[in-house]
C-alpha cells in the first residue's frame, strides 16, 4: 500500500508527526541528564516515576475518550496541550527564569497529553486501513519516528547544553502548528456508534471505563502481552534513562577520528542517531525476514536479545563498543517493530479499539513509570548489577511471551487463532 494511496488523515498525520517528533527528540534524550543534574539521581528517579504514574491514568482515560468522544478531538486537544507545556518549559529554562521544578511539571503535563494522543492515533489507523495493510502502515509511521530520532538527537547533541530554551521553544511551535493542522484537515473516523456520544457524568464515566477495562483484563492472552511488555520495556526505556547517565560518567574525552573528540553527552546523541538511522534503513528488511518465522519466535527472540545487550552495555566503556552493542539493541527492537500494533488490532473489537490500544500502551506507560528505578539502583548497587538485573527482566519477558502463545493456542474459539500459532 503506497503512501499516495493512504487515507488523507494518515498522510496529514505522517507529515505533522514527523515534524513534531523531530523537534521533540532534539531535547528528550537529554532529560534524564537534566533532571539528574538538577535534583540528583535518586530524586530524579522518584520524580520520573511520579510523572509516569499520571501518564498511566491518562493513558487509560485516553483510550476511553478516543472511543467516546472521537479520535480527532482527542488528538487535537492533546497536541495543543503539548505545545502549551513545552512553551512554559521553555520559559522555565530561559535566560530570564530558571526553574527545574516548573520544567518537571511541564514535562509531566506533556507526558499526560502524549498518553491521551497515542490511543486515538493508533485507533485511527485501525479505523481506516484494511487489516492486510496495517502492519505496513504502522511500520511506515514507526520508520518516520526513527528518521526523527536520527535528526533530532544529532542536532540536540550540538545545542542542548547551551540552547535548551531554543530547543523547547521550537518544540512548542511545532506542536501548536501540528494541532492547528489536525483541527483543519482531519475528519473523524470513530464508528458512529461510539464517536457521537454526548458528555457523560463523571461517576458514570469512571464506572463505564473500569467496566470496559475489566473486560480487557479478563482476556488472558492480552493480559500476558501487557505484563511481558512492561518487563521488556525496562530494557529499551533505558535508552533515554540509564544509558545517557552511564555514558556521561564512564565515557570521558575520546578521540574518534581526525582529531574529533566526544564526551559522554555528545557520544550519546550520536548513539541515538545511530539507532534511528538503523531503524530507518532496516525496518522493512528485518520485517520481511521476520515474516519467515512465527510471531512466537519473533517476540521471544527479541526479548532474549535485549537481555544480552543489557549485559554487553555493562561491559562497555568506549564509544565504538557502545556503537557495536547498539547494532544488536536495534535488531532486538526491529524484530517486533512491524508485529506489535497489528497484533493488538487483530484482538480488538471494533467498538473498543481505542481502549485496547490504550491498554496495550500500558506496556510503555507503566514501563516508563517503573524504569527510572534503574537510576536509583545504579546509585545503590552500581551500574553493572543494574544492567544485569535489567537483562534478567528481559529473559522473564521471553518466558511470559512463550506462555502467552501457549495460552493463545488454547483459545480455539477465536476465529483468527491461527495468527498466533
Amino acid at each position: 500500500m503506497r503512501i499516495r494511496d493512504w487515507d488523507r488523515n494518515l498522510q496529514v498525520r505522517l507529515f505533522g508527526e514527523t515534524l513534531m517528533n523531530t523537534t521533540f527528540w532534539m531535547f528528550f534524550p537529554f532529560m534524564a541528564i537534566y533532571f539528574a543534574d538538577s535534583f540528583g539521581k535518586e530524586t530524579a528517579s522518584m520524580l520520573l516515576i511520579v510523572s509516569q504514574l499520571f501518564s498511566v491514568v491518562a493513558n487509560l482515560m485516553g483510550g476511553y475518550c478516543a472511543d467516546v468522544f472521537g479520535r480527532k478531538r482527542m488528538m487535537v486537544l492533546s497536541a495543543y496541550g503539548q505545545g502549551a507545556a513545552f512553551l512554559v518549559f521553555a520559559l522555565a529554562s530561559s535566560p530570564w527564569w530558571s526553574s527545574p521544578l516548573a520544567g518537571f511539571l511541564c514535562f509531566t503535563f506533556a507526558g499526560i497529553c502524549v498518553a491521551f494522543y497515542w490511543p486515538a492515533s493508533q485507533a485511527m489507523v485501525a479505523d481506516v486501513v484494511p487489516e492486510k495493510d496495517r502492519s505496513h502502515v504502522f511500520a511506515v509511521f514507526y520508520t518516520s519516528v526513527n528518521i526523527s530520532v536520527v535528526i533530532g538527537p544529532t542536532i540536540g547533541g550540538l545545542f542542548y547544553a547551551d540552547h535548551l530554551f531554543g530547543l523547547l521553544l521550537l518544540a512548542a511551535c511545532s506542536c501548536l502548528t501540528m494541532a492547528a493542522m489536525l483541527a483543519r484537515q482531519l475528519r473523524e473516523t470513530a464508528p458512529h456508534s461510539v464517536g457521537g456520544r454526548g458528555t457523560v457524568p463523571w461517576p458514570r464515566f469512571w464506572r463505564e471505563q473500569m467496566g470496559q477495562y475489566a473486560v480487557i483484563v479478563r482476556d488472558r492472552t492480552f493480559f500476558l502481552f501487557i505484563i511481558a511488555g512492561v518487563l521488556i520495556a525496562q530494557t529499551f526505556m533505558q535508552l533515554d534513562l540509564l544509558l545517557p547517565v552511564y555514558m556521561k560518567e564512564t565515557l570521558h574525552k575520546e578521540t574518534l577520528w581526525a582529531g574529533w573528540t566526544v564526551d559522554g553527552a555528545n557520544a550519546f546523541g550520536l548513539l541515538i542517531a545511530e539507532n534511528g538511522l538503523l531503524v530507518a534503513l532496516c525496518t522493512v528488511m528485518v520485517t520481511r525476514q521476520m515474516a519467515r518465522f512465527s510471531e512466537r519466535w519473533a517476540f521471544i527472540g527479541s526479548s532474549v536479545l535485549y537481555g544480552i545487550t543489557m549485559w554487553l552495555f555493562s561491559q562497555t566503556s568506549s564509544f565504538f563498543g557502545f556503537a557495536a552493542v547498539m547494532v544488536l539493541f536495534t535488531l532486538a527492537e526491529l524484530m517486533t517493530a512491524g508485529l506489535q500494533q497489528s497484533f493488538v488490532s487483530r484482538m480488538a473489537p471494533e467498538d473498543m479499539r481505542g481502549q485496547y490500544f490504550a491498554a496495550a500502551s500500558l506496556r510503555f506507560t507503566i514501563g516508563r513509570m517503573v524504569a527510572p528505578l534503574s537510576l536509583a539502583a545504579a546509585a545503590w548497587v552500581g551500574y553493572t548489577w543494574t544492567f544485569v538485573g535489567l537483562g534478567m527482566l528481559a529473559l522473564a519477558s521471553a518466558a511470559l511471551y512463550a506462555r502467552m502463545f501457549r495460552q493463545a493456542g488454547q483459545q480455539t474459539e477465536r476465529p483468527d487463532i491461527s495468527l498466533f500459532q
